[in-house]
């Protein structure tokens, strides 16, 4: 194994998630890796079923019973610069509990079934930071307001006393960002948070985000299949597709110069406000079955460029080619994936 990148906080490698159901086994992710350095962003983008909400339950070890992390490591640096490898953490041991909403916390994609709807909003931020950090319960019932405030809820002292229900959308978005930060975690993972909100809400909350970020010096990792988004939100992106990462680069020279199919196509199925109008162009076909993926390239089904006998046969590998872009694509490479997908992303 080569050194973990020192500059990193969080140092994924070759990362395979398989669910182990009765009708099959369901490879829903296959070798990712990606790294993560203090106060910067990465997004993880991809169709729904690529492996992104998959990846990041892993991270945080709250994978459902039949998951099994069955290769790779997820290494996490202490505060103190050690380093600890969350794959080797039992998910309900004292060292995980602690850095689970401690050291990392997470925006759920739909706050309504993530907050429990029979406890008030304080109670539930309060419960996280009196189990995280020393306060009585009047400190923590204070912490509570002082974030509401912090996220923009109006009125903090009575939506506080809240239940989820009896909060708007968009407010119960920000009240699941101020329990995120309640303990102040050092990554702050986002998983699509903007999905069930209106345009004008959704700017909002993505404003609110990057602005906690900053603040705090919070690293983040937002995962969305909204490219629009990342194009404002992040440094660099890790575009998946089927539980692997098919390419990743820096936002701007990845949107200026796509090198994967995949990502072409993800791109011009953006709406544009300029130009000439034009109809929007689909993706061919559509993500495979989990239990039957596909031979060779994954994504070689629906690729218009794909290489008959070779991307239906071999999985390309994941290969440098420029500084900070990687591709897995035969277009760029004639290299060959390690098993397990285990290139490094």
């Amino acid at each position: 194994m080569s050194q973990t990148d020192d500059q990193a906080i969080l140092d994924v490698r070759d990362l395979a998630v398989h669910f182990h159901l009765d009708e099959g086994i369901v490879r829903a992710v296959n070798g990712v890796g990606f790294r993560l350095r203090p106060g910067r962003s990465i997004a993880i983008v991809g169709e729904s079923g690529c492996g992104k909400t998959v990846s990041a339950f892993a991270i945080l070890r709250i994978l459902a019973a039949t998951a099994r992390i069955v290769s790779g490591e997820m290494r996490f640096r202490r505060e103190d610069g050690s380093w600890v490898d969350l794959a080797g953490l039992a998910p309900n041991s004292r060292a995980m509990r602690a850095i689970r909403g401690g050291d990392v916390a997470m925006v759920f994609q739909e706050p309504m079934t993530a907050f429990s709807p029979v406890h008030t909003i304080s109670n539930q931020i309060a419960e996280a930071i009196r189990l995280h950090q020393e306060a009585t319960a009047e400190a923590a019932g204070r912490r509570v307001v002082e974030l509401l405030r912090q996220v923009g809820i109006p009125d903090a002292e009575a939506r506080a006393g809240a239940y989820p229900f009896q909060l708007s959308g968009g407010m119960r978005q920000r009240a699941m960002i101020a329990m995120a930060l309640a303990c102040h975690p050092r990554i702050l993972i986002a998983d699509e948070p903007t999905t069930a909100l209106d345009v004008t809400i959704q700017a909002q909350v993505l404003r609110l985000i990057k602005r906690m970020q900053a603040e705090l010096g919070l690293a983040l990792i937002l995962i969305t299949h909204d490219l629009a988004v990342v194009s404002h939100m992040v440094d660099h992106v890790h575009v998946m597709y089927l539980g692997r990462v098919v390419e990743e680069g820096p936002v701007a020279s990845l949107f200026d110069e796509p090198l994967h199919p995949y990502t072409r196509a993800l791109l011009r199925s953006i709406p544009r406000l300029s130009g000439e109008r034009q109809k929007l162009v689909s993706i061919e076909g559509s993500v495979p079955d989990p239990f039957t993926i596909p031979g060779g390239c994954p994504f070689h089904p629906r690729c218009p460029d794909r290489i008959e006998g070779r991307c239906d046969r071999r999985v390309p590998a994941f290969v440098e080619v420029a500084a900070g872009r990687r591709v897995s694509c035969f277009l760029h490479s004639d290299d060959e994936a390690t098993p397990h997908g285990g290139d490094r992303a």
